[in-house]
This record gives structure tokens, C-alpha cells and sequence, in this order.
């Protein structure tokens, strides 16, 4: 039986390993562990997927190398490596040594190098060798029968089909396709002017570099020109991309001492693994009991010497089933008391599920769980549900934080029969402020911070049962770890944020967020009221337009078929209606909208399916789940749930049903909207900002042109087409500059901009440049943003919410995504603080003077209100003027008021 090699790349596999995974990741004392988490990742499939007899970890040599000689110029662009890669370099090169595996590399010469020349020792072996590596320099070397490419991080195999489908070339002409197209990344010049298409055409065509050259006359115009040119360079190239497979002779190279003989490796370096807390690997030694009791000790005493006492993780959960017992612990709390707290439930739906306990801690050592909503054979004493509630309003009476607490506050108010209970701040809250990017579930937030794992629901809760029936003594462990994670997380990002010089942050959630969240509350739980039998009506009128369109589309198709599988449609579209085949997927035919529209004068077919789609959708996505939801309440109103966490840029979202993308566009679409209606006796107001995101452009940027139109209320869009195609084409050119204005807020380039507009690159170009010339003010702003984001690493909003951007470890590719976003994030995340502003102050005056209205839906830039009509007028106005001047800036903000009987009249 052949014998097995896998070489690595290794630095190669370091770099990627590097950039693949978060840059956040870090031990609690700070050192990054990015890379050696992936190393010990790629260690265990090494292992678990790759059975191999030898392992060879190839290295670079240090300093010049033999291609250096050539041209002196290789590799002189490379920049040096962001330090918390080379920190961890040397952990993880001195991890190889100590698991048992080697390395091999030698002076003046690369790893690919290294490399090419196992390859040729193994190939004389008669061996199969894989080769662990993402550089495309390696293709070369690949053979089916003997060598493969492996790319670790996407676990995909490279042979010589997948060389070919991606370039074009098989691995034989890869040196010849380098030499022409060159390597910027490595100061290959290559043949300049000629790409990856022309390379690919002139191999097709010639087979080789030398043959190419051999038939330069047969090649007319540009090309040949170029290649003529370029000729020195091209065989200049050829020299730095080919590999040297002579590094050392086979017959001194001993396979045997890269064979593998340790079972486990990871048990070799066990302390070192625990130092630079790799939890999961840690995880599974320990599962499978493969660790020695000396170990765990000794791992205890490097924990304990290189983590800070106060993240010990180490508590008591206390089980308070005592009225007596329970009291005596309350009596420590006093009203400057931090108390985390928790609740437990019988599901997710505060309307129909119960409360079952609830758990909280306010001290390092313990936290404690209150059962009293249990219910299964034998279960043990529970206080009453009496003394459960005056336990809560002695919990709330001191300084409450939770970890999304929306949730807790829908039961709690309910089973309390109290509103407005107060909260003293969210963990969820501050981790999303700290990283908007970040996961916020507490058990994943207590993984990668604390370097602990919780309990999982479903170890604790058993298939098709609730909390409700599980033990008190397995709900008490379960839930105090809820409350005691949660003050440790809370009291962690409060040292994060004073690290990171941003306790305004800490302000903005107690002043901002957390009477947001209030305010939500209160807006899921009044609800949206639905007309039912609009929508049945509806509903019947949209079944009976798909079966129109059903028909319709059968006998264009000369069959049945089922039009909601693209397989099928594609195979009735391209192959027994013969239209013509666009982009192809692994399952078959695409068939998405833009296929389909690019179609739709090729057959009448066509826009048939479109409007079966629009309309299957409506019903599918729209109606029907409405219909459904309106019926389940007592006064058929549906209650979103609103996600005031769910995006970096902090817009809101709504979920369970999504209210913010009901479309508007068709007249479908729109009519779903006439379904949500206003009380008897009562109206709907919305009120929206006008061209909100643009007035803040003129208030930061103070470009003259953007002030003098918006302080004298001129229509903005016109006068930018004024500016943009001159007054007498300006009127019918309004939606154009719509769409510029707009797009260039969010950082739409040329080819977004002709792909939206219908126009050339070229054309979409000239209108940018024009659009800067004349806001001068406006391009400098946004060259401003960029430039702070790269300085100091993130961008901040009106109110001071930042996001971040790593631009120092980025690829090219995202740091040009992040120069969008920093603008982008400034304009979405000031506009999400202006509307919280005047949701927060609405919402408290509503409150405060009782007044007969109800805030229900917050869609991106517009609110919608239920009133008494009697009262309908003055109270938009009201709040109307509220919203104009909820903040204080250069530009008047304005917004405009719609009053009628159901949503679809307020616009």
C-alpha cells in the first residue's frame, strides 16, 4: 500500500490562518491567540481527516534568497507583518517542535521551495504527497496521481480540473501562465498590459511561454507588441515563479524522521494550551479523559498565576425555595445594590408562556434561584407565586441589570401587573456598543471573554418539555450561572470601556439606550391592529391570481412543471424552450430575478414568472403569516419584536413577523399595508424625517451649497440636478440626482451607479467627478472620515457610538469595504440617534400626560402612531415639532405629517 506525505506551507498556513479568524481574539491578559487558534484547529483535522504516515512542516529561511540574485526588486513591496502576528509566530513554530513534528527548511531558499523538492523525492518514492497551502505558486506541482493541494481554511482539495476551471490552464503551463500575467504581490513583472483572460488565450492557443515567442509573428496588433516588449521580463518572471526542486538530494532525505508516532500531541504541549486559554481543544482532551491529574494541577497553577482573581468563575448556586431563607437574602440589598437578574420561562411568547423562576446575584461568590412556577410529579416546595412577586419588586428596587432584559421586563410586567419597572443597565446593551459586530448571546459572549462555557438549554431541558418541568436542582445550576454571568460580563465592560477611553459610552447606554429599550417594550406590547377580513378577502384574491398565473404559465411551457423549483424551471426555460442560458450554479440553471428579467423580452413567458413570484411571495411571506398571526389574539393585533441590537450601524430592525419590509413599490404590495388599521374612534399619524441623512451631510461637512438649500427649503434633489445637468434638464433629471445623493452617502461607485441608473461606467464616472467638483466641501468631508477611521480605528456617530475597523490587518479588498462603511456608519448610525432621541421623548411625554396615544412602528426614517381622532391634529403636530427639534444642528431637521384610517393612507 502507497505511503502517504503531507507537507506543509507553513508560514503560508500562518499568515491565512492569521487573517481567517477574528482579531480579537486575545487571553485575558491581552496576548493574541488568532493564529495559534487556528493552528491548533488545523492540528486537530490534521489528525481526525488527514491520515498521513510523514508530516512535514516547510519553512521560509531567513533573510534573501537565491531569487534576490535575480532581481533584486522580488518581494520588495511586502509590507511587515502587524505585530500580533509576529508575537504569536514563535509560540506556534516552538508548538511544532514540542508536539513531535519538524520542521525542514534551508538557507537561501523559500518554503515553496522546500516544497517542490519533497515533491520530487516523494514522487521518486513511488509515495501520494498533499500539500497544505492557499499559494497559487504551488499549482505547478500539482499531479493527480501523486500531488494535490489541500487549502486548509476552506477544506477544499486542488487537482488538476480545479486549476483549470479557476485559470484556464492546466498545472504543466502554470510557470508559462505566472510568467505572463507576473505577481504584484511579489514584484513579478510578467508581460505588461496582458491579463488573466489574455494569458489564458495566448496558452490555449501556443501551449507554452517558449512556444509563444517561437510564433510572435503569427500574433498581430497590441499583444504582439507587448509580449515584444516585454520579452526580458517575461523570462525574468519565468525564473523567480519557477520552484527549485534541487534543494537537497533525495537520497540523504530520510522520510522516517518526519514520521508521526505520538498518538495525541496536543498532551505535549497541555501547559502551554492552557496558558493561551485554547478552550476548545482544551475542552476535548478533557472529555476524553486523555489528561493526567499532575497536568490538571499544574494547569490550575499557571491559570491562577496568569488570570486576574476577579475572572475566577468559580460560584455557588444557591437554591431559595424558602420564603424565610429568600428573605434573609434580600435583606442585603439596598438601592445601590448591583443586582444581575434573570428570568426563566415555559418559552419565548410573553403573551401565551409563564414565568417558572427567576435568578439573581449581587456578589462574586454566589447567585441564587427562585422556583415557583415548576410542575412535575415530585417536585419539591416552591414559594408562592404572592411570594415570588414581592421578592421582584425588592429585586427592582435595587440597581437591576440583565442581559437583554426586554425579554425579562414582558413577563415580569406582566406577572407583576406594573409598568415601567426600573433598569439600571444591559450587558447586552454595553457588548454591542463595545463591538457592534460582535455575537451578543450570553453564552457566547461568556466563551470568548471568560473563557467560560455555560450549561446548554437543551442539556438541561429535555426534547418537547419546558423549564417548567425540569428538576429544581438542575434549574437552580442552570439559571444562577444566567445572573452570575451577567454581573461578570457587565462588570467586564465596564473595565473595557474605560480601557478604550470610551465611559461616555456607559452614559449613552443609561441616558439612551436602556429608555430605548423601555420604549420598546411598550411599542411590542400595545401592538398593531389588523383588518382580518381585509386580508381574507385579500387573500383570496391574490390564491386566485397564482392559479390565473399557474395556467398561464403552463400552457406557455406546453407542461406542468413546479414553478417554484428553479431545477425544474430552469430545465423547461433553457432547455425545452431554448432561451438563452445565463449564469449556471451546482444545482443547475440560475433562475433568480435579474436571469429573469434580462429575459423577459425573449419570451412572453417571462413576465408571467415574475409576477407569479412578486405575487407567491405577498402571499407566502406576507399575507397569509399576518393573517395567521392576527388570529391568534383576542383583538387581532400582531406583536413585532423589535431588535435594538441587530446592526452595527444601530438601525433598528423587527422580527417574528418583520414589519419593515412590507413592500410599497407595487401595488400589491402597498395594498397589504391598507390591512393595518387604527381603532374604533381612533386615527393613525406618521410622521417622517425628510431627507434626513443629507441634512446631517450639510451639518458636518458645512458644504455652502448643501447649507444654502436646505436653510432656505429648497428642494435638494433638484438643485443637485441643476448643478449636475444644467436647469433646463434639471426637472425631468431629479430622480437621477435622487439616486447620487443618496448613493454617494453610502459609497456607490461608478459601476453600482451605472447598474442602478441604466447608464455607462463612463457616464456614472463623469456625473461622481462633477458632483465632487461641485461639492467640493462635501468630498473633503468624506476624505476626512476615512482618514480618522484608518487613524484611530473606528468612526463615531452624533451621539459617540463608534464601530471599528481593523484596517491594519485587512486585505486589500476589505479595506476598500471599510472606507465605505466608515462613511456610511457615520450618516445610518446618526440618523439612528436622532429617531431614538425622539422616540425616547415621545414616548415619555405619552406616559407622563397620559395621553390618548400609542406609538407602534418605527420603520428606518418614520414613526406611526394610534390616536384619538379627536385629538389627532394636535398631536402630530406635537410631535412633529418634537421630532424637528429633538437635536441641536447647524441644518433644521424636517419631518412631515400623514394622518389616516390604515397604514397604506399615510403616504
Amino acid at each position: 500500500m502507497s505511503k502517504t506525505v503531507t507537507v506543509i506551507d507553513t508560514f503560508g498556513f500562518f499568515f491565512r490562518s492569521f487573517y481567517a479568524l477574528p482579531q480579537h481574539l486575545r487571553t485575558k491578559d491581552g496576548f493574541p491567540t488568532g493564529l495559534l487558534t487556528g493552528f491548533t484547529n488545523f492540528i486537530a483535522t490534521l489528525q481526525k481527516e488527514h491520515d498521513s504516515d510523514y508530516i512535514i512542516f516547510a519553512i521560509d529561511s531567513k533573510g534573501e534568497t537565491f531569487r534576490n540574485e535575480i532581481d533584486v526588486n522580488y518581494k520588495a513591496n511586502r509590507s511587515a507583518p502587524p505585530p500580533e502576528l509576529t508575537q504569536q509566530l514563535p509560540v506556534a513554530i516552538e508548538w511544532i517542535n514540542k508536539m513531535g513534528y519538524k520542521t525542514l527548511g534551508k538557507s537561501g531558499f523559500e518554503a515553496d521551495d522546500i516544497i517542490a523538492t519533497v515533491v520530487r523525492c516523494v514522487k521518486e518514492k513511488g509515495y501520494k504527497i498533499r500539500v497544505v497551502s492557499h499559494d497559487k505558486d504551488l499549482y505547478q506541482l500539482i499531479d493527480d496521481d501523486k500531488v494535490v493541494i489541500v487549502d486548509a481554511i476552506k477544506k477544499k482539495y486542488v487537482n488538476e480540473k480545479a486549476c483549470y476551471d479557476k485559470y484556464g490552464v492546466t498545472p504543466k503551463q502554470f510557470i508559462d501562465y505566472q510568467s505572463i500575467l507576473g505577481d504584484s504581490a511579489d514584484n513579478v513583472p510578467g508581460v505588461k498590459g496582458i491579463g488573466k483572460v489574455g494569458a489564458e488565450k495566448l496558452l490555449k492557443e501556443y501551449g507554452t511561454l517558449d512556444n509563444i515567442y517561437a510564433h510572435i509573428d503569427e500574433i498581430k496588433g497590441a499583444t504582439q507588441k507587448k509580449l515584444i516588449e516585454s520579452r526580458e521580463q517575461a523570462y525574468m518572471s519565468k525564473e523567480l515563479v519557477t520552484l527549485h526542486p534541487n534543494v537537497f538530494e533525495c537520497k540523504e532525505f530520510d522520510f522516517e524522521e518526519y514520521k508521526m508516532d505520538v498518538e495525541n500531541p496536543f498532551l505535549n504541549i497541555y501547559d502551554e494550551l492552557v496558558k493561551y486559554e485554547q478552550n476548545a481543544i482544551l475542552r476535548t482532551l478533557h472529555a476524553k479523559n486523555m489528561v493526567t491529574p499532575e497536568q490538571k494541577e499544574n494547569a490550575q497553577k499557571l491559570q491562577e498565576s496568569c488570570t486576574d482573581k476577579s475572572a475566577k468563575l468559580e460560584f455557588k448556586a444557591t437554591l431559595l425555595s424558602d420564603e424565610k431563607e429568600l428573605n434573609s437574602v434580600l435583606n442585603k440589598l439596598n438601592k445601590e445594590t448591583i443586582v444581575a437578574f434573570d428570568t426563566e420561562t415555559t418559552g419565548l411568547d410573553y403573551i401565551n408562556n409563564k414565568l417558572v423562576g427567576f435568578s439573581f446575584s449581587f456578589n462574586d461568590e454566589e447567585a441564587y434561584y427562585v422556583p415557583f412556577g415548576h410542575f412535575y410529579l415530585g417536585v419539591a416546595d416552591q414559594v408562592s407565586k404572592d411570594v415570588a412577586k414581592q421578592a421582584m419588586r425588592r429585586i427592582f428596587n435595587s440597581k437591576v441589570v440583565g442581559h437583554n432584559i426586554k425579554f425579562d421586563l414582558h413577563f415580569v410586567t406582566r406577572f407583576l401587573e406594573e409598568k415601567d419597572l426600573p433598569v439600571y443597565c444591559d450587558s447586552m446593551i454595553l457588548a454591542w456598543l463595545i463591538n457592534p459586530e460582535s455575537a451578543l448571546s450570553l453564552d457566547k459572549l461568556s466563551d470568548k471573554l471568560l473563557g467560560h462555557e455555560m450549561v446548554h438549554f437543551k442539556d438541561t431541558v429535555k426534547k418537547g418539555e419546558n423549564f417548567s418541568t425540569v428538576e429544581l436542582d438542575d434549574a437552580c445550576v442552570y439559571a444562577a450561572e444566567d445572573a452570575f454571568i451577567t454581573r461578570k460580563l457587565y462588570k467586564l465592560f465596564l473595565k473595557k470601556l474605560e480601557l478604550q477611553d470610551a465611559t461616555h459610552l456607559i452614559e449613552e447606554a443609561k441616558t439612551v439606550e436602556i429608555p430605548f429599550m423601555h420604549t420598546l417594550l411598550k411599542m411590542e406590547e400595545e401592538g398593531i391592529e389588523v383588518d382580518t377580513g381585509f386580508l381574507e378577502k385579500f387573500l383570496v384574491e391574490v390564491k386566485e391570481t397564482l392559479e390565473y398565473l399557474t395556467k398561464s404559465i403552463y400552457e406557455l411551457a406546453g407542461s406542468e412543471f413546479n414553478i417554484n423549483s428553479t431545477q425544474q424551471l430552469g430545465n423547461i426555460l433553457f432547455e425545452k424552450l431554448g432561451l438563452p442560458v445565463g449564469k449556471k450554479t451546482k444545482t443547475g440553471y440560475s433562475t433568480n430575478e435579474k436571469v429573469l428579467s434580462s429575459l423577459k423580452d425573449k419570451h412572453p413567458i417571462i413576465p408571467k414568472l415574475l409576477e407569479y413570484r412578486e405575487v407567491h411571495k405577498l402571499y407566502s411571506t406576507y399575507i397569509d403569516p399576518l393573517l395567521k398571526l392576527a388570529n391568534e389574539d383576542e383583538q387581532h393585533r400582531i406583536h413585532t419584536s423589535f431588535v435594538q441590537t441587530g446592526t452595527a450601524t444601530g438601525r433598528l430592525s423587527s422580527k417574528n413577523p418583520n414589519l419593515q419590509n412590507i413592500p410599497t413599490r407595487t401595488p400589491l404590495g402597498a395594498k397589504i399595508r391598507r390591512g393595518f388599521v387604527a381603532g374604533e374612534g381612533k386615527k393613525f399619524i406618521g410622521i417622517d424625517y425628510s431627507q434626513m441623512e443629507l441634512r446631517l451631510l450639510a451639518h458636518f461637512s458645512q458644504d455652502p451649497v448643501l447649507v444654502n438649500a436646505f436653510m432656505h427649503d429648497k428642494d435638494i434633489h433638484l438643485q443637485t440636478a441643476i448643478v449636475l445637468f444644467g436647469e433646463e434638464e434639471a426637472a425631468h433629471k431629479r430622480n437621477i440626482a435622487k439616486t447620487v445623493n443618496f448613493g454617494l452617502l453610502y459609497g456607490m461607485g461608478p459601476k453600482k451607479l451605472s447598474d442602478t441608473l441604466g447608464i455607462t461606467t463612463k457616464e456614472a464616472k463623469e456625473i461622481i467627478e462633477k458632483y465632487f467638483e461641485s461639492f467640493h466641501t462635501v468630498k473633503a468631508y468624506f476624505r476626512s472620515i476615512v482618514e480618522s477611521s484608518k487613524e484611530k480605528g473606528y468612526v463615531e456617530t452624533l451621539l459617540g457610538r463608534r464601530r471599528y475597523f481593523d484596517y491594519e490587518n485587512a486585505t486589500p479588498m476589505y479595506r476598500a469595504a471599510y472606507e465605505r462603511e466608515s462613511v456610511n456608519s457615520v450618516f445610518q448610525g446618526s440618523v439612528s440617534d436622532v429617531i431614538k432621541l425622539s422616540m425616547n421623548k415621545i414616548h415619555t411625554i405619552i406616559n407622563e400626560e397620559k395621553l390618548q396615544a400609542k406609538m407602534l412602528l418605527q420603520i428606518h426614517d418614520e414613526l406611526i402612531f394610534e390616536v384619538d381622532e379627536k385629538v389627532a391634529d394636535e398631536l402630530g403636530n406635537r410631535f412633529r415639532d418634537i421630532m424637528d427639534h429633538i437635536v441641536e444642528l447647524n441644518i433644521p431637521l424636517k419631518a412631515s405629517l400623514n394622518i389616516g384610517d390604515n397604514w397604506g393612507e399615510l403616504k
